[in-house]
């Protein structure tokens, strides 16, 4: 999505808090002469002893319109085509879903949504909007 979601600020602090330094707002992929992609945030974080990065690209939903199940298939949709994308571009960095605490527990928790998530390894990041931090990595 061209427009920046409702929530981007709100996951970009509870990145930063969590230790993760932005370096991409957005993480521009141009794929073809046609094909170009923004996904909402790049971070990285140094990793123990081994000064290692971890590279992540997280797109921001925030579930707010008025057919959940519709935002959820755009959502899916979108994610696909951006793992995708980052597996020609830049096969190191893992993507994630980034939803609302409130919208974990009232629709993410559903059977048929956690089979739809499992089947397609979409991986989520849960974030509390008040306290603007990470309170759930789902791999």
């Amino acid at each position: 999505m061209s427009a920046k979601d409702f929530f981007h600020n709100a996951v970009r602090l509870a990145l930063e808090k969590d230790g993760w330094l932005i370096t991409d707002d957005p993480l521009y992929l141009r794929l073809t002469a046609l094909v170009k992609i923004r996904i909402d945030l790049g971070a990285e974080k140094l990793i123990g002893a081994e000064k290692d990065h971890q590279k992540i690209a997280v797109e921001v939903k925030s579930f707010l319109g008025l057919s959940v199940i519709s935002e959820f298939h755009t959502a899916i949709g979108q994610f696909l085509n951006y793992r995708i994308a980052l597996g020609q571009q830049d096969p190191k960095r893992i993507l994630y879903l980034a939803i609302s605490q409130d919208i974990y527990q009232e629709f993410f928790t559903d059977s048929f949504i956690q089979t739809v998530l499992q089947t397609y390894e979409i991986k989520l990041l849960v974030f509390d909007i008040n306290k603007e931090e990470i309170v759930l990595w789902k791999p």
